[in-house]
């Protein structure tokens, strides 16, 4: 695998404000092959301005591994199942790391 393989592959991360609903929604995308893995943890503060106010929030917070190809399908489930109406996610590039384990990644992960 080349160093430029890797460049697809990223870390995604969602909140939620249930971290037991995020746990469920998370366990699916790694059941459906949309990630290979997902780190959860619960509580996490969020502090964030909606609705011209700002608000603390105790939340849960879901990194996941995946191919950067899947992530229109991940925005895509969330869409329809997260709580919130703006989900808070995003991606970070996994640039480089354990050739055996960005391998890993990519075979338990769907290609599209």
């Amino acid at each position: 695998m080349s160093a430029s393989d890797d460049v697809e592959l990223c870390e995604v991360v969602i909140t939620a404000p249930d971290p037991d609903w995020l746990r469920e929604f998370t366990r699916e995308l790694v059941s459906d092959r949309l990630a290979s893995n997902v780190h959860n943890f619960a509580p996490v503060q969020s502090t964030y301005r909606w609705a011209d106010e700002v608000h603390d929030r105790t939340e849960g917070r879901a990194a996941l591994h995946t191919r950067r190809s899947l992530i229109p399908a991940i925005v895509e489930r969330a869409a329809h199942a997260h709580p919130y109406d703006v989900p808070s996610i995003s991606a970070r590039p996994i640039h480089d790391g354990s050739p055996p384990y960005l391998a890993w990644i990519r075979d338990q992960t769907a290609s599209r």
